[in-house]
Protein backbone atom coordinates (compact mmCIF):
# COMPACT_ATOMS: atom_id res chain seq x y z
CA UNK A 1 0.00 0.00 0.00
CA UNK A 2 1.27 3.62 -0.88
CA UNK A 3 0.51 7.17 -0.15
CA UNK A 4 1.29 9.10 -3.12
CA UNK A 5 3.02 11.88 -2.78
CA UNK A 6 2.34 15.16 -0.93
CA UNK A 7 1.66 18.66 -2.56
CA UNK A 8 -0.34 20.87 -0.21
CA UNK A 9 0.82 22.99 2.61
CA UNK A 10 1.59 22.13 5.30
CA UNK A 11 3.19 18.96 4.66
CA UNK A 12 3.81 17.74 8.14
CA UNK A 13 0.05 18.29 9.27
CA UNK A 14 -1.23 16.07 6.16
CA UNK A 15 1.65 13.36 6.94
CA UNK A 16 0.63 13.11 10.23
CA UNK A 17 -2.97 12.56 8.97
CA UNK A 18 -2.10 10.07 6.24
CA UNK A 19 -0.41 8.10 8.77
CA UNK A 20 -2.65 8.42 11.59
CA UNK A 21 -5.29 6.95 8.95
CA UNK A 22 -3.10 3.88 8.34
CA UNK A 23 -2.41 3.40 11.93
CA UNK A 24 -6.32 2.94 12.59
CA UNK A 25 -6.97 0.92 9.37
CA UNK A 26 -4.54 -1.43 11.10
CA UNK A 27 -1.82 -1.57 8.67
CA UNK A 28 0.83 -0.83 11.34
CA UNK A 29 -1.01 -2.52 15.03
CA UNK A 30 -0.22 -1.55 18.45
CA UNK A 31 3.29 -3.08 19.19
CA UNK A 32 4.73 -2.46 15.26
CA UNK A 33 7.31 -0.53 14.74
CA UNK A 34 7.35 2.21 12.44
CA UNK A 35 9.30 2.08 8.81
CA UNK A 36 12.25 4.52 8.77
CA UNK A 37 12.31 7.88 8.21
CA UNK A 38 13.98 7.63 4.91
CA UNK A 39 11.16 5.09 3.86
CA UNK A 40 8.18 6.77 5.00
CA UNK A 41 9.83 9.91 3.23
CA UNK A 42 9.89 8.23 -0.44
CA UNK A 43 6.16 7.11 0.36
CA UNK A 44 5.21 10.57 1.50
CA UNK A 45 6.98 12.31 -1.03
CA UNK A 46 8.48 14.84 2.15
CA UNK A 47 12.16 14.94 2.95
CA UNK A 48 13.44 13.31 6.48
CA UNK A 49 12.84 16.47 8.87
CA UNK A 50 8.92 16.58 7.26
CA UNK A 51 8.67 13.05 8.37
CA UNK A 52 10.07 14.04 12.39
CA UNK A 53 7.59 16.48 12.58
CA UNK A 54 4.87 14.36 11.40
CA UNK A 55 5.71 11.62 13.87
CA UNK A 56 6.05 14.09 16.60
CA UNK A 57 2.58 15.30 15.88
CA UNK A 58 1.96 11.22 15.99
CA UNK A 59 3.41 11.23 19.69
CA UNK A 60 1.84 14.31 21.24
CA UNK A 61 -1.70 12.10 20.09
CA UNK A 62 -0.45 9.57 21.90
CA UNK A 63 -0.39 7.55 18.69
CA UNK A 64 3.01 6.26 19.22
CA UNK A 65 6.41 6.35 20.79
CA UNK A 66 10.46 6.95 19.92
CA UNK A 67 12.16 4.36 22.01
CA UNK A 68 15.69 5.26 22.28
CA UNK A 69 17.55 3.00 19.30
CA UNK A 70 15.22 0.83 18.38
CA UNK A 71 13.16 3.49 16.47
CA UNK A 72 9.37 4.12 16.67
CA UNK A 73 6.35 1.94 17.69
CA UNK A 74 2.55 2.29 17.42
CA UNK A 75 0.97 1.94 20.95
CA UNK A 76 -2.33 2.99 20.30
CA UNK A 77 -4.64 3.17 17.49
CA UNK A 78 -6.74 6.28 18.48
CA UNK A 79 -5.61 9.42 19.69
CA UNK A 80 -5.70 10.36 23.12
CA UNK A 81 -7.78 13.16 23.65
CA UNK A 82 -7.18 16.39 26.22
CA UNK A 83 -9.64 16.65 28.87
CA UNK A 84 -10.70 20.04 27.33
CA UNK A 85 -11.67 18.32 24.28
CA UNK A 86 -13.64 15.38 25.98
CA UNK A 87 -15.46 17.90 28.13
CA UNK A 88 -16.36 19.66 24.54
CA UNK A 89 -18.17 16.59 24.08
CA UNK A 90 -19.61 15.96 27.01
CA UNK A 91 -23.36 16.10 27.54
CA UNK A 92 -24.32 18.75 30.33
CA UNK A 93 -25.88 16.08 33.24
CA UNK A 94 -22.26 14.15 32.73
CA UNK A 95 -20.63 17.75 33.80
CA UNK A 96 -23.02 18.03 36.34
CA UNK A 97 -22.28 14.69 37.98
CA UNK A 98 -18.57 15.63 37.67
CA UNK A 99 -19.03 19.00 39.41
CA UNK A 100 -20.36 17.34 42.01
CA UNK A 101 -17.28 15.38 42.71
CA UNK A 102 -15.76 18.61 42.63
CA UNK A 103 -17.70 20.87 44.19
CA UNK A 104 -19.10 19.31 47.06
CA UNK A 105 -15.54 18.68 48.48
CA UNK A 106 -14.58 22.42 47.79
CA UNK A 107 -17.70 23.19 49.95
CA UNK A 108 -16.13 21.16 52.77
CA UNK A 109 -13.01 22.19 53.02
CA UNK A 110 -13.70 26.19 52.06
CA UNK A 111 -15.24 25.38 55.34
CA UNK A 112 -12.79 24.89 56.85
CA UNK A 113 -9.88 27.09 55.35
CA UNK A 114 -12.19 30.44 54.32
CA UNK A 115 -10.79 33.48 54.98
CA UNK A 116 -12.58 37.06 55.49
CA UNK A 117 -12.00 38.35 52.11
CA UNK A 118 -12.80 34.98 50.87
CA UNK A 119 -16.27 35.27 53.01
CA UNK A 120 -16.19 38.97 51.01
CA UNK A 121 -16.08 37.60 47.59
CA UNK A 122 -18.88 35.39 48.16
CA UNK A 123 -21.15 37.68 49.70
CA UNK A 124 -20.19 39.86 46.32
CA UNK A 125 -20.47 36.78 44.34
CA UNK A 126 -24.22 36.89 45.95
CA UNK A 127 -25.40 40.66 44.81
CA UNK A 128 -23.86 40.03 41.41
CA UNK A 129 -25.65 36.93 40.49
CA UNK A 130 -28.91 38.60 42.16
CA UNK A 131 -28.46 41.82 40.20
CA UNK A 132 -28.01 39.67 36.95
CA UNK A 133 -31.50 38.26 36.70
CA UNK A 134 -33.50 38.98 33.67
CA UNK A 135 -30.15 39.02 31.70
CA UNK A 136 -29.19 35.16 31.50
CA UNK A 137 -26.02 35.31 29.97
CA UNK A 138 -24.71 37.74 32.70
CA UNK A 139 -26.39 35.32 35.58
CA UNK A 140 -24.70 32.47 34.18
CA UNK A 141 -21.73 34.31 33.84
CA UNK A 142 -22.03 35.30 37.48
CA UNK A 143 -23.01 31.69 38.96
CA UNK A 144 -20.34 30.21 37.45
CA UNK A 145 -17.92 33.22 39.46
CA UNK A 146 -19.57 32.48 42.60
CA UNK A 147 -19.43 29.07 42.31
CA UNK A 148 -15.58 29.73 41.44
CA UNK A 149 -15.29 32.09 44.33
CA UNK A 150 -15.94 28.90 47.02
CA UNK A 151 -13.61 26.42 44.96
CA UNK A 152 -11.11 29.10 45.60
CA UNK A 153 -12.10 29.66 48.93
CA UNK A 154 -10.84 25.52 49.34
CA UNK A 155 -7.45 26.77 48.90
CA UNK A 156 -6.56 23.86 46.73
CA UNK A 157 -4.45 24.65 43.71
CA UNK A 158 -5.29 21.23 41.90
CA UNK A 159 -9.08 21.57 42.49
CA UNK A 160 -9.05 25.21 41.09
CA UNK A 161 -7.51 23.94 38.27
CA UNK A 162 -10.18 21.20 37.46
CA UNK A 163 -12.74 23.82 38.45
CA UNK A 164 -10.90 26.11 35.87
CA UNK A 165 -11.58 23.13 33.04
CA UNK A 166 -14.90 22.29 33.91
CA UNK A 167 -15.36 25.98 33.07
CA UNK A 168 -15.39 25.10 29.52
CA UNK A 169 -18.59 23.24 29.54
CA UNK A 170 -20.75 25.01 32.76
CA UNK A 171 -21.58 27.60 30.50
CA UNK A 172 -23.62 25.93 27.24
CA UNK A 173 -24.78 23.68 30.08
CA UNK A 174 -26.19 26.17 32.29
CA UNK A 175 -27.72 28.00 29.15
CA UNK A 176 -29.01 24.19 28.87
CA UNK A 177 -30.32 23.77 31.91
CA UNK A 178 -32.33 27.39 31.64
CA UNK A 179 -34.01 26.52 28.77
CA UNK A 180 -35.49 23.00 30.36
CA UNK A 181 -36.85 25.22 33.09
CA UNK A 182 -38.15 27.73 30.65
CA UNK A 183 -39.88 24.96 28.37
CA UNK A 184 -41.60 23.63 31.98
CA UNK A 185 -42.35 27.40 33.07
CA UNK A 186 -40.33 26.92 36.35
CA UNK A 187 -38.83 30.35 36.43
CA UNK A 188 -42.41 32.30 36.25
CA UNK A 189 -43.15 31.53 40.11
CA UNK A 190 -39.93 32.12 41.48
CA UNK A 191 -37.22 34.31 39.23
CA UNK A 192 -34.42 32.52 41.01
CA UNK A 193 -35.22 28.92 42.18
CA UNK A 194 -31.50 28.78 43.46
CA UNK A 195 -31.37 31.75 45.19
CA UNK A 196 -31.92 30.21 48.86
CA UNK A 197 -29.46 27.36 48.42
CA UNK A 198 -26.93 29.10 47.36
CA UNK A 199 -27.18 31.71 50.14
CA UNK A 200 -27.14 28.53 51.86
CA UNK A 201 -24.01 27.61 51.17
CA UNK A 202 -22.22 31.29 51.74
CA UNK A 203 -23.94 30.37 55.07
CA UNK A 204 -22.59 26.87 55.97
CA UNK A 205 -18.91 27.84 55.00
CA UNK A 206 -18.96 31.54 56.58
CA UNK A 207 -20.07 29.22 59.65
CA UNK A 208 -17.43 26.68 59.26
CA UNK A 209 -19.79 23.92 59.21
CA UNK A 210 -18.12 21.48 56.76
CA UNK A 211 -21.01 19.20 56.81
CA UNK A 212 -23.51 20.96 56.00
CA UNK A 213 -21.81 22.96 53.19
CA UNK A 214 -21.27 20.09 51.51
CA UNK A 215 -24.51 18.96 52.27
CA UNK A 216 -26.47 21.87 50.49
CA UNK A 217 -23.89 21.87 47.69
CA UNK A 218 -24.64 18.53 46.70
CA UNK A 219 -28.70 19.10 47.04
CA UNK A 220 -28.70 21.90 44.69
CA UNK A 221 -26.37 20.35 41.95
CA UNK A 222 -29.13 17.35 42.19
CA UNK A 223 -31.74 19.44 42.11
CA UNK A 224 -29.96 20.74 38.51
CA UNK A 225 -28.80 17.14 37.40
CA UNK A 226 -32.68 15.98 37.82
CA UNK A 227 -33.78 18.28 35.44
CA UNK A 228 -31.48 17.84 33.07
CA UNK A 229 -32.51 14.18 33.17
CA UNK A 230 -36.13 14.90 32.82
CA UNK A 231 -36.87 15.00 36.43
CA UNK A 232 -38.47 17.46 38.89
CA UNK A 233 -36.70 19.54 39.70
Amino acid sequence: MTFGPLRRSPLAGQAAERLRAQIAAGRWPVGTKLPGEIALGKELGIGRSTVREAVRDLAGAGLVESRQGSGVFVIATEPVEDLTTRLRRASAAEVYEVRNLIEVRAAMLAAERRTDEDLAALDAGLAVRAAALGDDAAYIDADIAFHGAIVAAAHNDVLTDLFSVFQVTMRPGLFDLLAVMDSRGMRVAVADPGADAHAAMVAAIRAGDAVEAGRVTEAELAVSMRILRGGAG
